[in-house]
């Protein structure tokens, strides 16, 4: 990405109390059972609960973001470089999906029907080179987690805009997030801004204060235990 769209700084608007809180559950291991269900035997993973609503969990800073204030740009190791705006986006293939999602502060939510454009339609066009295996994904709120390419190119995977057949609110990503239904949420950024596709796994936001890098429900990978 140019230096115009470099992250901003997250510190100043962090509730701190909060980022404490939970760099403090990644060392102690908060929440973690000691269970693994690698084989997906149960819709629910290890640890998890199964709630009716979506709760609202964020960096204390919410963008406030029209859809024709927000551009993608998508850059590092692929062929076509993009920047779509708003109404281009909006112009690409257009999927709905019913998909779980699962936080890792424990709870899940079943059968959420999300509408955008799926991860591979976006591969498509910007062609990642042989080198890239990782991307990083950067937030209007200064936000990065990482994904391995492996996981991001898979037809579960969303870049959406819609929830249960209304926009995507604000306080949940919106204008637009991603949905990768196979990791813990934290993975699905919100208000999505910038990919970059690289070729060496870095650690993002949360990554670096004690979370997993991958963060697999199932194995129940919620912080780095190494």
């Amino acid at each position: 990405m140019s230096d115009s769209d470099k992250d901003p700084p997250l510190d100043g608007a962090l509730k701190e109390k909060l980022i404490a809180a939970k760099q403090r559950w990644a060392k102690e291991g908060r929440l973690l059972t000691g269970a693994t269900d690698p084989q997906h035997r149960n819709r629910l993973p290890p640890g998890q609960r199964q709630v009716k609503d979506w709760p609202v969990l964020d960096l204390g800073t919410v963008p406030r973001l029209e859809g024709q204030e927000w551009s993608l740009t998508v850059d590092g190791l692929v062929t076509t470089p993009l920047r779509w705006s708003w109404d281009q986006f909006m112009a690409q293939p257009q999927v709905t999906l019913t998909v779980d999602m699962h936080c890792v502060t424990a709870w899940s939510r079943f059968d959420n029907r999300f509408v955008g454009v799926p991860a591979l339609h976006l591969l498509e066009q910007v062609m990642p080179r042989p080198e890239a295996r990782f991307l990083m994904l950067h937030s209007y709120d200064g936000y990065t987690t990482n994904l391995p390419l492996a996981d991001f190119a898979d037809d579960d995977v969303l870049l959406a805009h819609n929830w249960e057949g209304k926009s995507i609110s604000r306080d949940h990503g919106g204008p637009m997030r991603l949905i990768l239904p196979k990791l813990y949420l934290w993975k699905s950024a919100k208000w999505l801004r910038g990919i970059t596709f690289i070729d060496q796994d870095e650690a993002g936001y949360w990554e670096k204060r004690g979370y997993h890098m991958r963060g697999d429900p199932w194995r129940e990978e919620r912080y780095d235990t190494d």
